[in-house]
């Protein structure tokens, strides 16, 4: 009697035990939804979320689809949006079982409503950070991780670029990402590999290579808008770094714009994706000094030694008087034409601010890009689409997440105000929902007070 007991005890500790990893449903009530496809507000629905998944998007009229399993949150008039990405991110790394600095960087992330990240320069960390993430190990947005970088240095012969670009498709990387420095044989050897293996590749546009090289032969993104002015330089011996500045920011007045409108017809024909990081170049390569920045609110939420590291960087630019207002303004202000020439010919923008880097906080810098491409003339909802559906698009998982349909996943930020009429909205954030995960604005605060006082203490 009493082994029968303890066999009936041990059936019921059991079956809590199982009934406790069954997923609540979520419903999010009295929330106007956005449709990132037509720019069309929903206004009363609810959203049903079961397990990661949206379930349903309904009227509130029509009756909630209530059981016992189910939460109720009542949304508070909430205007809803997919997650926004940073599809330009350096994700940090680390050699050892601690994992606690790329916690904090991912908080930042989810603190600011951006729920999708894409790393730029890979490290082995960051497949095991991107599988403790899908465990629900550590809580962060959905990761895309790139290969170690590819570029004049890492790869030393065309045979080595062939290695290379296998040994990370086998690893599992997401995408691989080139940096300048590669010859054509070289270039064209990982280009070659990456479309056998069935891997996207993009990045910087190394010089021997050029733009059109580039998108002729599988450039899936150019990162920063790189290419576009050396390839409007008629006279390619003016691209001496030394002569050009940074990025040929010096050499603005010298481009032949009448070259453009091909080049545009050439990045749409061969489907590149463009990742504008606007506001690093603000930020990093603007005229406003580094002491002004260091200043900035968000820098508290990064550990000082890299903060300094950040104003070490832009001031040795400022002692070389490249950082001048008369040789940036023109710089900048041909960046926003150049990025809206190419959005309004139909190019698909990829919402990116390369962070951490310097000056760009993680999360808080999509604030600041978002604001830049306001400025240079796109529109709310297009901002909104670059950084939402773009994104599921770009990763060919349309449909998968990326947009408020039923049977995506279910990550979205539910916002105070429209950014549709005024995009601040989107930093006024009430609570998010990570892949289910409902996170309220509270624990986001705690996150972020954590984090400033654990910087405090270094």
């Amino acid at each position: 009697m009493n082994t029968l007991l303890y066999r009936i005890s041990s059936l019921i500790t059991c079956l809590l035990f199982f009934s406790n990893l069954v997923a609540q449903d979520h419903i999010f009530t009295s929330v106007n939804i956005i449709d990132v496809r037509t720019g069309q507000v929903l206004k009363g629905h609810y959203i049903h979320v079961k397990a990661d998944k949206i379930h349903q998007i309904a009227p509130e009229f029509q009756g909630l689809p209530i059981d016992r399993n189910t939460t109720i949150i009542d949304g508070n008039g909430a205007f809803v949006i997919p997650g926004l990405a940073e599809m330009h991110s350096h994700i940090p790394t680390t050699n050892t079982d601690d994992y606690s600095y790329l916690q904090d960087v991912m908080w930042l992330y989810l603190a600011n409503g951006v729920l999708n990240v894409r790393g730029m320069i890979g490290h082995p960390s960051h497949l095991v950070l991107k599988e403790k993430i899908s465990k629900g190990e550590i809580t962060g947005p959905r990761i895309f991780a790139a290969g170690p970088s590819l570029n004049g240095d890492s790869v030393v012969d065309a045979e080595a670029g062939n290695r290379m670009v296998s040994e990370q498709a086998a690893a599992g990387y997401d995408h691989l990402k080139l940096h300048p420095g590669l010859d054509m044989p070289r270039f064209m050897a990982i280009s070659t590999t990456a479309k056998a293996k069935g891997i996207k590749f993009g990045g910087h546009v190394s010089l021997d290579v050029g733009l059109e090289q580039s998108l002729l032969n599988g450039y899936r993104s150019i990162e920063h808008m790189d290419g576009y002015i050396e390839a409007l330089i008629a006279d390619k011996e003016k691209l001496d770094p030394q002569i050009a500045g940074p990025f040929s920011m010096l050499l603005v007045k010298d481009v032949d714009k009448d070259k453009l409108p091909a080049l545009i017809e050439l990045t749409l024909e061969q489907k590149a994706w463009i990742a504008p990081t606007l506001t690093l170049f603000e930020r990093f390569f603007g005229y406003i000094p580094a002491d002004e920045f260091r200043l900035s609110p968000e820098m508290k939420y990064m550990p000082g030694l890299q903060v300094q590291q950040w104003v070490n960087q832009k001031k040795m630019l400022e002692a070389q008087v490249i950082l001048k207002e008369e040789n940036v303004l023109p710089y900048l202000e041909f960046r926003k034409e150049l990025l809206l020439q190419l959005h309004q010919n139909g190019v698909p923008i990829i919402m990116s601010s390369d962070s951490p880097q310097v000056f760009n906080v993680p999360g808080f810098s999509i604030h600041h890009e978002v604001a830049a491409m306001s400025e240079a003339g796109i529109s709310p909802l297009e901002i909104l689409k670059s950084g939402s559906i773009n994104v599921a698009k770009y990763f060919e998982q349309e449909g998968e997440f990326g947009e408020l349909i039923s049977g995506a996943s279910a990550d979205f930020v539910l916002l105070e105000g429209n950014p549709l009429e005024d995009l601040e909205a989107l930093k006024a954030i009430q609570s998010i929902v990570i892949r289910g995960e409902w996170i309220t604005r509270e624990k986001l605060n705690k996150e972020l007070s954590r984090i400033e006082q654990k910087n405090l203490r270094k």
